[in-house]
């Protein structure tokens, strides 16, 4: 049953109420002030049909999926023959014929379709590799075939952009990914990939500002198996250090490390400085600077050693 207000009956004529629930088992329209019955023998207007697992809603849906700009032809596709397999369902006489079919509808595709359906393969590789949500995912195949639109694309390799865009897109969506993790899975140079992101980012209109560290917190501590505690501890020391503008001018990921480290030596669960640089892959130097800056601007010298005497 539905509670809603009616569009045909602004108000009940018995009591004047103006609320009302849609029985759709029974088809009526009922006051729920009164129980007046407003209207019966509805049409429904859903399917036919039932399902009772997922299985059963796929085969019997009349639908396809929606459209997604995640697939070269929006998820569309008309293709003839899947594979070597479906030859051999063809009548023999008819296999020339078919073969000949196959080969020019490859043939006629366009360009900018199989630059989409190569890059959006590797995209789908990256994003698979560094774990990206599906918006994010979204999002950089609608700027990618909007650079192919524009030309960016050509005299570059598509391998940079699609790394290039992964880089920018996940840190306007504030699920960033550092420049060393993007290298790491396109294979590229960081510099390239540096390159290019300055130039699509530039020509796309692309704005992105810095990123906050606190947005590396949650996938970090995940990395590092930690608790909610200390994730929790983490930002509200960022939030502090952002206020009293220490974190500005200083890497992101160094800070964001340097910060769980201090929540873990505070709420108890051990974790040392070398587990914490190999994992974020930043260096110690670069944590044991961090951390520094961190305990003495905001004062947390004194937590820290009640902390170390209570282990000792």
């Amino acid at each position: 049953m539905k509670f809603k207000g009616s569009k045909e009956h602004k108000e009940c004529p018995e009591c004047g109420g103006t609320q009302f629930i849609e029985d759709e088992a029974r088809g009526e329209l009922i006051c729920s002030s009164c129980g007046l019955v407003l209207k019966e023998d509805m049409i429904d207007r859903g399917q036919e049909w039932r399902a009772f697992d997922s299985e059963q809603m796929s085969d019997r849906a009349r639908t396809g999926a929606p459209l997604t700009f995640t697939k070269h032809d929006k998820g569309l596709t008309t293709e003839i023959g899947k594979g070597l397999g479906e030859l051999y369902k063809v009548p023999g006489k008819k296999r020339a014929q078919y073969y000949r079919l196959k080969k020019w509808h490859k043939r006629l595709i366009e360009s900018k379709d199989r630059n989409l359906s190569f890059a959006l393969s590797e995209l789908q590789r990256m994003v698979s590799f560094l774990n990206i949500p599906k918006p994010v995912h979204e999002r950089i195949a609608r700027y990618y075939e909007e650079a192919v639109d524009k030309g960016l694309v050509r005299g570059r390799s598509i391998e940079s952009v699609i790394a290039a865009l992964v880089y920018g897109v996940s840190r306007q969506f504030e699920s960033p990914r550092t420049l060393d993790e993007v290298a790491e899975a396109s294979g590229l140079e960081k510099r390239e990939i540096g390159r290019t992101y300055r130039y699509i980012s530039r020509e796309l209109k692309i704005r992105i500002l810095p990123s906050d560290p606190k947005d590396f917190v949650p996938r970090f501590c995940s990395m590092l198996n930690l608790s909610d505690k200390v994730q929790a501890m983490a930002i509200k020391i960022l939030d502090k250090a952002k206020k009293m503008d220490i974190t500005s001018g200083k890497g992101p990921t160094g800070v964001a490390a340097a910060a769980i480290y201090i929540a873990c030596v505070l709420t108890g669960e051990k974790r040392t400085q070398r587990e914490v640089a190999s994992i974020i892959n930043v260096t110690e130097v670069t944590i044991r600077n961090r951390y520094k800056e961190l305990i003495e601007k905001l004062g947390l010298e004194e937590e820290i050693e009640k902390q170390s005497e209570k282990k000792d």
